[in-house]
């Protein structure tokens, strides 16, 4: 009996690996423990080095900056980083990326990790991603996942970080 051009046997075959996938674990972190979600909260100070700039006659500008940035309160920490940025001839429009190795502790446990920023604004309306790179933690951060989200009010940079440890770290 062929049902959709594919034997009795084939169908019952796939069903099976479905089944099969359905009980296996997706992921292997899963399987090694469960993740403890936390949040940390600060403020930090950041300065901005230009390292090269251009502007071009169409009114985009593009330019290179290097981060030095000192993260207080939850995440006691110093950072160093990359910055590309790109303007464009509309007012409010633009976009960023940036790389920074962040060193010290969170909430007492002391490592290294990777935060990559990607901002975009389009006429004013802005849009920011800041999340850990995979496997780029250390010590006894290793095995970090996380976001980090930014709110800068009256000149005051704040940090909100929700982020998760495997359990047990």
């Amino acid at each position: 009996m062929k049902a959709l051009g594919l034997t009795l046997s084939a169908l019952v075959l796939l069903a099976a690996g479905f089944a099969f996938a359905a009980l296996a674990p997706v992921d292997d972190r899963a399987a090694k423990g469960t993740k403890m979600k936390q949040t940390a909260r600060g403020e930090f100070d950041v300065g901005i080095e230009p390292a090269d700039q251009q502007q071009h006659p169409d009114g985009v500008s593009v330019g290179r900056f290097g981060l030095d940035k000192r993260y207080h309160g939850d995440l006691e920490a110093t950072a160093e980083g990359v910055m590309l940025t790109a303007g464009t001839a509309v007012e409010g429009s633009a976009a960023y990326v940036a790389i920074e190795r962040v060193e010290g502790s969170l909430h007492g446990k002391q490592g290294s990790f990777v935060l990559q920023h990607t901002g975009t604004m389009e006429r004013g309306a802005q849009s920011l991603k800041i999340t850990v790179v995979p496997d780029s933690a250390t010590g006894e951060l290793t095995g970090l996942e996380g976001r980090l989200d930014i709110e800068i009010t009256e000149g005051e940079h704040l940090y909100t970080f929700e982020y998760s440890l495997p359990q047990g770290s």
